[in-house]
């Protein structure tokens, strides 16, 4: 029985004991403790069942490998499903709960699927679930869903905060180990910004637990000068409880801080990195024997953890099993705490070195050129069976025990390396894969991005990985390596050994667990390479290894060496699956930061949005931004409101916020050959002074955004966007300049938020800004498609003769921090005239009378300008723009496309939104086919009736046809093709 021990335990602090409770039984750990040292503290050994076969599972790690230690944490709103027990330090209070079971973790009615295992393999639910078809629905796929998952959705909103933090270094250090530590001392002697993180709450990695000498002290001395020396360093940043999740291109990395006390719970790192050091060590790798999954079975360097750092015995008597010297320092720590080691079962056949003969000294039995045949005992281990190695696992001896460390030798953690891009390379002697340092990660200059260090190139002796790590630090920024002196104990060669024994039957290999949250056996691996699973990422997902929550840190490697002996193929030609941050999973609340409830999408406003409020606005979200739908005055319905703003555009004056327009600008000498590339038409021949409206298309051809660009001079143009596409088109830009062009002198900046814009629109506009005066707005000063700068009524203002409405119609841009004062004051000028504010509904009937598309109605990401008559706004004398070859291909040149035209409901009858124009015939479904569909659809106060714009085959060529337009629940509406321009044809208002 697992117990605490009544000395040692260097993390804890006794004097302070905590109480915390697991499955609604109360225990006491220490402060210092994790969930995970004060459970087996306690004796609870059992922790959890695997997924699959809900087999008893308890502790097999003491790190974030950890793959069965999995609770539900916390209570009430506070839950937190899948938190890995191991790295969770305890709390006073804390509640945790196991998972994967019912009605209990002692008894569970799910282990009866470990008494089907044999008719449950690897791949079964592909065959199973397939027939009969009607089961799918009623029958597998309630029971599936109801059984898959592991842990219980959080109940109510998450009452913790998270925070988001920038930072630009030269030199970020994953690891905070003896090699992270060596590398960041290297780094900072230049002066450069060195930032150094452990995803553990203390320094020096495996080497404090097992104090090699360091510069003629313990390891655990030279590890405290070394943090206070960094510590005293103005350029050096040290972050405990900080893992680096994941290394991505150009070195952005992100990184997740566990924080303490009152403020975020959380906070993510996106950093900026001129070089990344990747020393974040290794991991014990176990050993596939049968039974091998069976509580008390553990890491053997986990087990020394817990008797290290938490003063916590795994059994009284434990049985060693290994392949190399390290798990004999395992058994050494076990004999010195005053425990038994009955046996320590050697896989070599002549095991020597430092460690093993100080263990034969002491008088440890050592059984070398044996295995494990089997565990025996079903939730604790009762004893072990030995046998040969080289046999089939005929038990030599039982030998009764209540614990047992395997040690399988190391795997390099070279999931940073290999994030973005990093290649991998066999080692045959160590038997790992390694960063090749013939294929790095680049940066965007081809330098390496990532400097493996330590464990990471397979360096495992105390001196190897400290001079590693120094040179790693010193090649991050020029400089020559510190010489760091370090002496361990001389280790003998190391066997790989993949399964015990290696002759085993199929029998016993489906006792050989590899995944042991998935419950992937041997068997399963081999059963898949028979039946033509040959890839590894196609066995992966045949058998699931590797797909558990650990990502298989534990499983991988062992699994990829059993199908290599399948496939009867070298490991390194199986290769690995795909490494892919985050390196352990991340909480959605660190993911989203800020971003949640009010903050999950800041709404934008603009500076008039207080005045629209008070006199009646009712809101439209536009993208972020929230705008005026209509304006409803007292016992007004919004329709009427809608119509009535619409007559006084037509008839008066009218005011719309437009503030909300994306206004990007850009500049530079190669600004118009920017832009000519980004329109379909010609940008760079606009004078100085005046607007041309331009169309954006997709490198496939089909429309994206439209808008009003001015020349501001002659090397500046302001461009014009859809409210929801001002953010979108600047990254277009930005995106096609720094990949593409990235050589062009092209300035690119977002300013629709610096200023204000307000649209005066009607007959009575001039009237309006002349009454303010200070600028000539005559018709001979200021024609249609020019703009205008200077005072206006005062304010500082660039005048433009655009319409929207199909009046005439002034835009009038201001500085954002005048906007509400101009518009004030456009509100007073106006009284005469009965000037009235109008919304967006308007706004969309305004347009729809004159023909103008929307993008986002009349669009849908498969239309292209030619569809919507808008063919001359498209260059047939640019050689090239984005999307000219596209809209030049057969399918987009040719005819019987969907063309833009109007409708005209003969009842007179506002058609529905987003209806198809009915065609003859019918699809296989027996409903009619389509040839069309109505895009935008309104009723015109001007007009007094219905009016629609639709897209429908070949629509120009059929002007004055009557077609079906489908009703939901009614008889088809009919409606005749008309031009789309329903409103002054021949633009005499809009030139007034």
């Amino acid at each position: 029985m697992s117990t605490r021990l009544h000395r040692g335990g260097r993390l804890i602090d006794r004097s302070r004991p905590l109480r915390f409770s697991f499955d609604g039984h109360p225990y006491q750990g220490y402060e210092g403790d994790t969930l995970a040292s004060a459970l087996l503290a306690n004796g609870q050994m059992l922790v959890g069942r695997s997924f699959k076969y809900h087999r008893p599972r308890g502790f097999v790690a003491s790190g974030h490998e950890e793959p069965n230690g999995l609770v539900n944490l916390g209570a009430g709103d506070r839950v937190e499903p899948n938190h890995r027990a191991t790295v969770t330090p305890l709390k006073d209070g804390m509640t945790a709960l196991s998972q994967n079971r019912f009605p209990s973790l002692d008894i569970d009615v799910g282990v009866l699927n470990d008494a089907l295992g044999r008719f449950l393999p690897a791949g079964f639910y592909y065959k199973t679930f397939m027939w009969p078809r009607a089961f799918w629905k009623h029958v597998y796929e309630p029971v599936i869903r109801k059984s898959a998952g592991l842990g219980r959705v959080p109940q109510g909103r998450d009452p913790d905060t998270y925070e988001h933090f920038n930072v630009h270094v030269d030199v970020l250090i994953a690891g905070g180990g003896v090699a992270g530590l060596s590398a960041a001392w290297a780094a900072a002697q230049s002066g450069q910004r060195v930032l150094l993180m452990e995803q553990s709450p203390c320094w020096g990695g495996r080497a404090v637990i097992d104090e090699p000498e360091i510069d003629g002290t313990p390891a655990s001395h030279w590890v405290d000068r070394t943090v206070r020396a960094l510590r005293s360093m103005p350029n050096v940043r040290l972050r405990l409880n900080a893992q680096v999740s994941g290394v991505f291109d150009h070195g952005y990395v992100l990184a997740a801080e566990q924080l303490e006390g009152a403020g975020p719970r959380q906070r993510l790192w996106r950093i900026r990195a001129g070089k990344v050091i990747a020393a974040n060590g290794a991991i014990e790798r176990p050993l596939a024997f049968a039974g091998n999954d069976v509580p008390g079975v553990m890491l053997a360097s986990a087990m020394r953890d817990y008797l290290v750092n938490w003063g916590v015995s795994i059994g009284d008597r434990v049985v060693v099993v290994t392949n190399n010297d390290d798990a004999y320092r395992t058994a050494l720590a076990i004999h010195r705490a005053g425990l038994i080691v009955p046996a320590i079962v050697d896989a070599r056949p002549r095991p020597d070195g430092e460690l093993v003969r100080q263990a034969r000294d002491l008088g440890i039995r050592i059984e070398a050129g044996r295995g494990i045949a089997k565990v025996t005992g079903r939730r604790r281990v009762s004893g072990v069976k030995l046998c040969a190695l080289s046999g089939e696992g005929s038990p030599i001896e039982e030998i009764f025990c209540d614990a047992v460390a395997m040690s399988g030798g190391w795997t390099p953690s070279v999931h940073l390396w290999s994030h973005c891009g990093g290649g991998l390379s066999w080692d045959d002697d160590r038997a790992m894969f390694l960063p090749d340092p013939k294929r790095p990660p680049r940066n965007h200059n081809g330098s390496p991005i990532v400097l493996p260090a330590g464990s990471v190139v397979g360096e495992l002796r105390t001196a190897a990985v400290i001079g590693s790590g120094a040179r790693a630090g010193a090649a991050a920024v020029g400089a020559d390596a510190p010489e760091i002196l370090a002496h361990d104990a001389e280790e003998g060669p190391f066997l790989p050994v993949w399964i015990m024994p290696q002759g085993a039957k199929t029998a016993l290999k489906r006792k050989m667990w590899l995944d042991f949250q998935n419950d992937v056996k041997v068997s399963d691996v081999e059963l898949a390479a028979r039946e033509g699973f040959q890839s590894v990422e196609h066995a992966k997902r045949y058998t699931t290894l590797g797909m558990a929550t650990d990502q298989g840190k534990l499983s991988n490697i062992n699994g990829l060496a059993v199908l290599s002996n399948a496939l009867h193929v070298p490991i390194p030609q199986v290769g690995t699956t795909t490494f892919r941050p985050p390196y352990t999973p991340l909480t959605l609340g660190t993911i989203g930061g800020v971003a949640k409830e009010h903050l999950f999408q800041p709404v934008r406003r603009t500076a008039i949005h207080e005045w629209h409020q008070r006199h009646g606005a009712t809101w439209e979200p536009v993208g972020l931004w929230r705008r005026p739908f209509a304006y409803i005055r007292p016992g007004e319905h919004v329709h009427a409101a809608m119509n009535r703003e619409v007559l006084a555009v037509r008839n008066g004056v009218g005011l719309l916020d437009a503030s909300t327009l994306g206004k990007i600008v850009v500049k530079g000498p190669d600004a118009g050959r920017f832009l000519d590339m980004m329109y379909t038409n010609v940008m760079s021949s606009l004078p100085v002074g005046k607007c041309r409206y331009g169309l954006m298309c997709t490198e496939n051809g089909f429309l994206s955004d439209d808008g009003v660009v001015i020349r501001l001079s002659e090397d500046s143009w302001l461009c014009h966007t859809t409210t929801g596409g001002a953010d979108r088109i600047h990254a277009h830009m930005e995106d096609w300049l720094q990949t593409e062009w990235h050589d062009w002198k092209v300035y690119v900046a977002n300013l629709t938020e610096q200023w204000a814009q307000i649209a005066v629109a009607g007959p009575r506009a001039r009237d309006v800004l002349s009454k303010l005066g200070g600028m000539d707005l005559s018709r001979e000063a200021l024609p249609f498609m020019a703009f205008a700068e200077g005072k206006l009524g005062g304010f500082d203002a660039r005048v433009h003769r655009i319409s929207f409405s199909g009046e005439l119609s002034f835009e009038v841009a201001v500085p954002a921090n005048q906007g509400l004062a101009l518009w004030e004051a456009l509100m007073q000028a106006g009284t005469e005239w009965g000037i009235t504010p109008y919304g967006t509904e308007a706004m969309h009937v305004l347009r729809a009378e004159k023909g103008y598309i929307m993008i986002g109605e009349e669009t849908d990401g498969t239309v292209i300008p030619q569809d919507l008559n808008l063919g001359w706004a498209v260059s047939k004398k640019k050689p090239d723009f984005l999307g000219k070859r596209a809209q030049e291909r057969s399918h987009m040149a040719g005819g019987h496309r969907w063309k833009l035209v109007g409708l005209e409901p003969l009842n007179r009858s506002v058609l529905p939104e987003g209806a198809y124009v009915l065609g003859h015939g019918e699809n296989a479904n027996g409903q009619r086919n389509a040839e069309g569909r109505v895009t935008s659809t309104y009723f015109s106060a001007t007009l007094d009736r219905g009016i629609a714009m639709a897209l429908i085959e070949n629509g120009p060529e059929r002007m004055g046809q009557v077609v079906q337009v489908s009703n939901k629940g009614g008889q088809p509406i009919e409606a005749r093709i008309v031009d789309p321009v329903l409103y002054d044809k021949a633009g005499d208002k809009l030139n007034g």
